[in-house]
This record gives structure tokens, sequence and C-alpha cells, in this order.
């Protein structure tokens, strides 16, 4: 088996010379040769006997000696007719992966390395768009290139891989695959340890990268796709943890001080600033207020109100902050939308303004049927009404049933509050009435019950335990 292990080794070699003088950057000159070539009937054998042979190291784990064959052909279809199928880009990256992984001799390495990204450029070259949907996928493509270009060399490869998968993210955006922004960010991170950039870039970086991450989060959410769901928060938070060394609030805000000082109208870098600084939890630096407060003046938006309400309400200017959250709601997106609710039904909860409050978290829980929260804080506003509700012993209780029936509901939405929601919950039922007040008052555990007073709302009659 070590026999045939080195033959192999030997065998695709041989053909690597072959395939690096025959098949260089030059490859555009071979543009006007037709799809199967110059000698038709000889692509299509050679193309027929490369699959074969490749499908027989695919079926075999890719391992085996079909590999040989298969690349023997293969570099024949490459090198004659370069148009034939986009199969020979795919199954030419794959295998020359193997062949990197297999060689330990450097100078065979570093041609197999030059290959593998020469695959990448004539994928690009002649099949620029996708041959299903026929769509642009160029960005695509640079992305496997890029991703491919750092695993190979993370110390060696940082910079280019910068500009590869840099302009693979200005084509797809926020459409680039995950591990495509998981690398370009090692490559910017890497880039400011080794002193070609600074720390400003990282933070650039990131915020770019983050958007689109949460944008395909919301996405997915709204699609109720779990799966692709996980798989960009594990991807967030892979790229969190490379960010934490550099996103610590002082150099965030000595960063964009010196930004901010120099250009304060820049709608742009302002609202750059305010979401970064909102997002790293900065709120309390004068930087931060400086900002929204900028941005709001030049272009009023729900979303600036949303930044200035929410500050308010974390200086516990409650009256103050009313107006802004209330412009805040009628953000676009839903996510902020129903966030900038909860504050404002928190804010008239500080007010006393039960009833305002109660009806901000009802508009909060339909705009997001999945969260519990809404129910958590109307029953928090019954909690705390409870006993000035009521004139006699029995009516001063009753509110506590009405507050646990929605910290149920809250646990019944949302599984993740059910430790809260149940803490809540047995601290309340020792305020239900006991069972002789019930008694009392001609009542059975089980009936249905009004609560009175701003809440007014059926419950069922319970006895404390």
């Amino acid at each position: 088996m070590k026999f045939k292990s080195v033959i192999l080794t030997l065998s695709l070699l041989a053909g690597l010379s072959f395939l690096v003088s025959g098949q260089d950057s030059s490859f555009e000159a071979k543009d006007e040769l037709a799809k199967y070539g110059n000698d038709s009937i000889e692509c299509v054998k050679n193309l027929s006997l490369y699959r074969g042979s490749y499908k027989q190291w695919k079926q075999a784990g890719y391992k085996g000696e079909s590999l040989v064959d298969a690349h023997k052909y293969w570099r024949n279809v490459l090198h004659d007719c370069p148009k034939a199928t986009e199969n020979i880009y795919v199954d030419g990256v794959k295998m020359t992966n193997y062949r990197i992984k297999k060689t330990k001799d450097a100078s065979a390495k570093k041609s197999l390395i030059d290959t593998l990204m020469m695959l990448y450029d004539m994928r690009i070259h002649y099949f620029p768009l996708h041959y299903k949907t026929k769509k642009p996928q160029v960005g695509a493509i640079l992305g496997r290139k890029g991703v491919d270009y750092y695993k190979l060399d993370p110390a060696k490869n940082y910079l280019k891989t910068y500009e590869i998968l840099g302009e693979a993210i200005k084509l797809d955006k926020n459409r680039a695959k995950g591990p495509v922004y998981i690398y370009y960010f090692r490559s910017v991170t890497k880039m400011a340890q080794k002193g070609d950039t600074d720390t400003a870039a990282v933070v650039d970086a990131y915020d770019m990268i983050s958007d689109y991450i949460d944008s395909n989060i919301e996405y997915y959410i709204k699609k109720g796709n779990k799966k692709k769901e996980e798989e960009y928060n594990n991807i967030k938070g892979n790229i969190e943890n490379t960010f934490e060394p550099f996103a610590n609030c002082t150099d965030l805000v000595r960063i964009y001080k010196k930004k901010y000082d120099a250009n304060p109208e820049d709608i742009g870098l302002l609202k750059k600033i305010t979401k970064l600084l909102d997002k790293k939890d900065c709120l309390d630096s004068q930087l931060y207020f400086d900002a929204i407060v900028a941005l709001y003046k030049l272009e009023p938006s729900p979303e600036s109100a949303y930044l200035i309400g929410k500050m308010l309400l974390i200086d516990q200017k409650y009256n103050e902050a009313v107006p802004y959250l209330e412009e805040a709601i009628k953000m676009e997106n839903e996510t902020r939308a129903y966030k900038a609710l909860i504050f404002l039904a928190e804010d008239f909860s500080s007010l006393k303004q039960n009833v305002k409050a109660r009806n901000v978290a009802l508009k909060a829980a339909k705009l997001n049927p999945k969260a519990g929260k809404p129910y958590a804080i109307i029953g928090d506003l019954y909690a705390s009404t409870a006993s000035s509700c009521g004139n006699d012993e029995l009516t001063k209780k009753v509110a506590y049933w009405a507050a646990v029936d929605k910290y149920k509901k809250a646990k019944a939405v949302e599984s993740d509050l059910a430790e809260s929601m149940n803490k809540r919950i047995a601290s309340y039922r020792k305020y239900f009435p006991p069972t002789e007040l019930l008694f009392f008052h001609n009542l059975n555990e089980g009936d249905s019950y009004t609560v009175e007073c701003w809440i007014n709302e059926v419950t069922t009659v319970r006895a404390a335990k």
C-alpha cells in the first residue's frame, strides 16, 4: 500500500509541470476556442474518461489510484477545451487541494497552489454566470478562492486574502457565504496585529460584516429557518470573539472621536458611530450622546429617535424619552421596532401610565408573536398595582391571579423565559387569597373572576400555596 501511495504521488507530480507550463495566466488567449475546442471528438472523449475516473475516486471516499487517471484526462480537457463544462474547475479544485495536502516538496506545493488560484481565475473568466440561474457568481467564486488561499498558509497569505475576500464581499454583500466573512475578518485582524493596518480598519470591517450577518439572521428568523439562523448566529459569535481584543469602549471612542471632531455633520459617519457604540454597549460615552443628537438634527428619523429615546430611558428621563420612542416605533425594521415598543412600554410603566404601558406591550406582542417579554411586562404591571386596585382583603389580592396568567403566557410563548417567569410565579402565588377568604366570599377554585380597576380582565380563582 505504501508503494502504491508513492507511485500515486509521483504520477501526479509528473503531470504538474505540464499543467503549470501549458496553462498559465495567458489562458485568455484561448477565448476564441469553440466550447469543445479544435478537436471536439478528442475533447468529449477525454471529458468522459476524466469524469468516469473522477466519480470512481469520489465513490472511494476521495482515495485510491482513480485520481491518477482522472487527473491525466482532466488536464487534457483543461488544456484543449477549457470552456467545455464548469465541472472542470469544480473537480479541479477538489483534486488540486487533495494533492496540496499530500505533497511534501515545497516547490511542488507552491506550483500546486498557483494552479489552484489559476483554476479559480479561469472559472471566473469562462463561467461568470451560474449555469442554472444565469446570475453573476464571480463574488461566490472569489469567496471560495480567498478562503482556500487563507487556509493554505494564514501566516503568509493574509494580505492577499484580504484583497480577494474584500472584492467578494463588495460584490455579494449580505449574500456572501459565512466563511467569507470569517476569513476576511481574520485577515484584517492579522493585518492589525502585524502592523499592516490600524485598529480603525478592524473596527470598520467589523461594522460592515456584522451588518451583513445581522441581516441574514433577521431574514432566516422571518423564514422560520432555524438551521440557517443558528448557522449565522454561530458565524456572528466567531466574528465577535475575533473582534473582542479590539472592541473595548476606550479604543472605539478614541478612534471615532477623532473622526467625529473632523466631520461632525457627516451623516454616514454619525450612523456608524451610533450603531457601533450601541452594539458594543458604550452608551455612557459623551461621544455616543453627541452623535445621536447630531444625527437627529441633521436627519430626523425613527432610527435616530430610537437611539435618543433609549439613551434618555437609561438616564431615567422618562417624560423626555416618550416622544422619541413614539417616533421610534415607526421604524421599518421590525426587530428594532419591536425593541422600541418594549422600551416605550417600560417607559410608560415607570411613569405609572399603566393602560398605555399595557397597550404598547400588546402591540409589541402582535409585532413579534414569538416573544414573551411583552406579557412579562403586563404581568409586572398587574402585580405592582394589585394592592392599589382593591378596597378590601380579597380585591387587593385578585390582581395577582391575572399577573401569574401573564407570566405563564410569557414562558409558553418563549421557553427561554421559563426560569425567570417561574420565579415570579412562585413569588406571587403566596399573595393569592387563602382558602378561608375564598370561602368567606363564596368563591371556589377554578371559578371565573373579573379583576376590575384599570385591569378589567377575566381570570381564574386560585388559593394561596
